[in-house]
């Protein structure tokens, strides 16, 4: 690993840096990686001891540096529970813990490390004899994308991403970054496109690149992020959704998933859906579970799909559907991630 920047303390936190992610680097392997002699290796590393930094050496083929216990970057101290604490949020999240060759685990592998023993004990347990069962639903994106969306947000600088829509669709759309928001295991940015002057939801995970734009982005309103997320999740996709329920307003909203679309009142039996989507076929599954008549009134693509299931149901109710299980030949994919209560599967 080479650097610009040729400064003794910044050549000693390189190496202090090396030493974490790989205990037991001989001074050859430290200036390998560091891009300099052995001995200005050994240099570095009698700048990190003179700094109270211990670091051990061990003689022998098996031997090398080590950075010992108790190395804190003043001014974070971590209790026991809140090292286990962090432990059990990476396993929540349905990461591998004990995977070092994943960022975080690899992250948490060197806090741990870290931590003087008592208070790492317990986390470290945990972490040996826990796992978790992988999240099919979740879509993890790009780290590089996501820092470069959340600096954005952070210092209001509008942005121009490059977005690919489930259908394989791609286009450019230049937008005022206002907040990231993660929801049921998935990543989206909340922002106000240019073009329009219109609130817009993008999956992380479906932003190819971000580039920052001059300028300085308008301010988000001033509303909770996730009930702003949620409001707008089904608006500005390409297909159009015109529902009328025979259900009171309120009775509407509390039976619909969350962000399955706008609710407007017509009339006391009455209520109104709008919305658009990526995919009528999902849209369509979720309106199959809502237990109250509706009608679609409006879009040819999510009235064919719903015409399509509502055929599977009843062929399935009288005994003349298909008995190898599995979907039909060209069939979409229409599973959303946390079941039928996610509107936002796929947006």
């Amino acid at each position: 690993m080479t650097t610009r920047d040729t400064s003794p303390t910044s050549r000693a936190l390189l190496a202090l840096s090396e030493l974490h992610a790989r205990p037991g680097l001989t001074a050859a392997d430290l200036a390998a990686h560091l891009g300099v002699s052995e001995r200005a290796a050994r240099r570095y590393v009698a700048v990190l001891r003179e700094a109270g930094i211990p670091v051990t050496s061990v003689r022998g083929p098996y031997g090398g540096y080590r950075v010992g216990r108790g190395v804190r970057l003043p001014p974070l101290v971590f209790g026991a529970d809140e090292a286990l604490g962090l432990v059990m949020a990476v396993l929540d999240g349905h990461h591998d813990v004990r995977d070092r060759t994943d960022p975080v685990g690899s992250a948490l592998d060197k806090l741990l490390r870290a931590l003087p023993e008592p208070v790492a004990a317990q986390a470290a347990v945990v972490r040996r004899s826990t796992a978790a069962a992988p999240d099919r639903a979740a879509a993890r994106p790009d780290p590089a994308v996501t820092a470069a969306l959340v600096q954005a947000c952070a210092e209001r600088r509008p942005v121009r991403v490059r977005y690919r829509s489930e259908s394989g669709r791609e286009w450019d759309a230049d937008v005022d970054a206002w907040s990231v928001v993660v929801r049921h295991g998935r990543w989206y940015l909340v922002c106000r496109r240019h073009d329009g002057d219109a609130v817009r939801t993008y999956r992380v995970d479906r932003v190819l690149t971000v580039r920052a734009l001059p300028g300085t982005a308008a301010p988000a309103p001033a509303v909770d992020p996730v009930a702003l997320l949620e409001e707008h999740l089904a608006q500005g996709w390409e297909y159009d959704v015109d529902v009328l329920v025979d259900a009171a307003h309120a009775d509407v909203v509390r039976r619909l998933p969350a962000g399955l679309g706008r609710v407007e009142p017509v009339g006391p039996t009455t209520t109104r859906l709008v919305a658009t989507t990526s995919n009528p076929a999902w849209y369509a599954q979720q309106l199959a579970a809502v237990p109250v008549p509706f009608r679609v009134v409006g879009g040819p693509e999510l009235r064919a799909c719903v015409r399509e299931v509502g055929a599977r149901l009843v062929a399935a109710a009288d005994g003349t559907g298909p008995t190898s299980p599995g979907p039909t030949a060209g069939a979409r994919d229409v599973t959303g991630p946390g079941g039928i209560t996610d509107a936002a599967a796929r947006s």
